[in-house]
């Protein structure tokens, strides 16, 4: 990590954050997988507390430590979370976003999660994505909220790679009016301002920060 690196890092931050001054309800997730913690460090310095993780065993292997330097930070599960990971990642998050499945939400609930957790949703039914469909998206918010008594507070979804993101991000914000939840996690590096246009209260960047060839949106 050279300090140009750090320079080109913190140049795309200024500019993202002031691009979401506009939109003061919206926080930015940082995407950090796969990044070392000293491109990190710098932006944790800077004031940045949220950031996302896909893997629990990456987290667990960077976030403790940064997490005793830096105690007010706030780390997302923004990836695919496995049953046999929930203890684990019980303790690293503070946030999770990927709960797609009532056998998942009755894990979370087994050992006594207390933290914010938003479900996943395939708008576009792919199967090669995690997420649970519309059509049973009804049933897992009365499952996890209402009898198991989850911390239920928002919905997130990634939009099909080669479409339009907008009509999606629509759609996610009105099954979120619909069901009382108050958070919507959407929107990274290639679609953000269609997100917070569309009403994102977290947006999940990565690439446009630590990607040199990655061009502004």
């Amino acid at each position: 990590m050279t300090p140009a690196d750090t320079a080109a890092i913190l140049a795309r931050y200024g500019q993202l954050t002031q691009t979401m001054a506009d939109y003061p309800n919206a926080r930015l997730i940082v995407v950090s997988k796969h990044q070392p913690p000293e491109a990190l460090v710098p932006l944790l310095q800077a004031g940045q507390r949220d950031f996302g993780e896909n893997r629990v065993q990456e987290a667990a292997s960077k976030w403790p430590t940064l997490r005793a330097r830096f105690p007010d930070l706030r780390l997302h599960l923004i990836g695919q979370l496995q049953r046999n990971k929930v203890a684990e990642a019980a303790k690293l998050f503070d946030a999770i976003h990927s709960l797609d499945r009532p056998a998942l939400a009755d894990a979370l609930a087994a050992v006594g999660y207390s933290h914010p957790v938003l479900i996943q949703v395939n708008l576009a039914a792919e199967p090669q994505k995690g997420g649970v469909l519309v059509a049973d998206l009804p049933a897992l918010i009365t499952h996890s909220r209402d009898r198991l008594g989850l911390k239920l507070v928002g919905l997130m979804t990634i939009p099909p790679q080669d479409e339009d993101a907008a009509p999606y991000f629509h759609q996610l914000a009105a099954l979120a009016r619909q069901h009382q939840l108050p958070q919507l996690s959407m929107g990274m590096s290639e679609d953000y301002p269609q997100a917070l246009a569309a009403g994102a209260s977290l947006i999940r960047v990565g690439s446009y920060l630590f990607s040199p060839s990655k061009p502004p949106v």
